[in-house]
């Protein structure tokens, strides 16, 4: 059993349920002033990296220490009652702060619309990780910098050091970003800079292909956007991401896999040498200079894309801690990502890895 430590940003996520017996092309046909929608219910539950990739690491098996930052209020209570139906809490309490808190907007034919309050996400530093915490851990997992303002500010330097300390304490490190409001702080740093900083202390970078455009293409991004609609419907990912990949290489990460939306993953890894120098507990022979593009697979039916990224990461790292190829790895981060899509929630379509590659064995079909 791997010991993980899961870090970064938590929240509680409200999630209106709307009647499924249609779908919306775009959202004014549905929300318009003074209208009344009569919901089925809503869905609440855990959010951010630490609860939904945090909780996927322990549901598929891992020793895990999950490290989020919470206020002593409603909000706080509920997700500490949360974590604790699942065995899980030693959370880090904000007394006197709030609780972070997403509104997720899961219209039926429409990609999901987040409502986000960053709460005590904001003031989590490194220093709020005390150097105890990586006693006997093999993997270090950080997600969503850019909606924790005191982790990027100064060019990063609080994640860079939190990233520099675990490595000195020599565990396997990992980074997952989050979407950026352009008209957020984040939507103003150097992201450059940042990931220049960073990026030479992790060993696993997982974005998605949004996060990269923005930060690393403003120009590409806005053009993108500028078209409507998810910006990876029809993306040809070994021309569009695949580039990308090149540059986080040079960045300083050892391995780069991009969450392409529908276009699948793609993923490029450093040489030899890079992964020897990392000391990572792996076959260099069969992970060095490797690039592949995995496909998505189609999942049963899908409710809402909430964590499926998350919970496709935590399939992915598992694996890797399991001695899978990378290929294998990206092949079962997808299929956990298909399953996620069939539930409301990030953790309620989980599978155990087994159990995606028999499917998978058996031809599982993609899209």
């Amino acid at each position: 059993m791997s010991k993980i430590i899961s870090a970064g940003h938590i929240c509680i996520d409200i999630t209106p349920v709307f009647p499924a017996r249609r779908t919306y092309d775009v959202l004014g046909e549905l929300l318009e002033p003074g209208k009344l929608i009569l919901m089925e219910g809503a869905d609440v539950h855990t959010g951010g990296s630490v609860a939904n990739t945090g909780l996927a690491f322990k549901l598929l098996g891992n020793n895990v220490r999950l490290l989020g930052k919470i206020g002593d209020d409603a909000f706080g209570g509920m997700i500490q009652r949360i974590l604790a139906g699942y065995g899980a809490g030693g959370l880090i309490v904000d007394r006197g702060g709030k609780t972070s808190y997403s509104v997720v907007l899961a219209v039926p034919g429409i990609d999901r619309i987040f409502l986000h309050d960053p709460g005590a996400n904001d003031t989590f530093v490194s220093a709020d990780i005390p150097d105890s915490a990586f006693a006997g851990a093999e993997l270090f997992h950080f997600g969503y910098p850019p909606l924790m303002k005191k982790m990027i500010e100064q060019d990063g330097a609080e994640l860079t050091e939190l990233f520099r300390r675990a490595k000195q304490h020599g565990l396997a490190t990992s980074l997952d970003l989050a979407a950026i409001d352009p008209d957020s702080y984040a939507g103003h740093v150097d992201w450059g800079a940042i990931l220049s900083g960073v990026l030479p202390y992790v060993d696993f970078f997982v974005p998605s292909f949004e996060e990269l455009c923005f930060m690393l293409d403003r120009e590409r991004y806005e053009r993108l956007t500028q078209r409507g609609g998810d910006i990876t419907e029809g993306l040809d990912a070994e021309r569009e991401a695949l580039p990308l990949a090149g540059q986080l290489m040079a960045m300083g990460c050892r391995v780069a896999l991009i969450k392409c939306g529908t276009g699948g993953m793609v993923y490029r890894t450093a040489d030899r040498a890079s992964f020897e120098k990392a000391g990572l507990h792996l076959d260099c022979g069969a992970w060095a200079d490797q690039t592949g593009i995995q496909r998505c697979f189609r999942a049963d039916v899908v409710r809402s894309g909430t964590g499926a990224g998350d919970t496709s990461i935590a399939a992915f790292l598992t694996a890797v801690l399991d001695g899978k190829t990378p290929a294998e790895c990206a092949a079962l981060a997808a299929a956990e990502g298909a399953c996620c899509v069939t539930a409301y929630d990030a953790l309620s379509g989980l599978r155990l890895l087994p159990e995606l590659e028999t499917r998978i064995r058996g031809g599982w079909k993609t899209i």
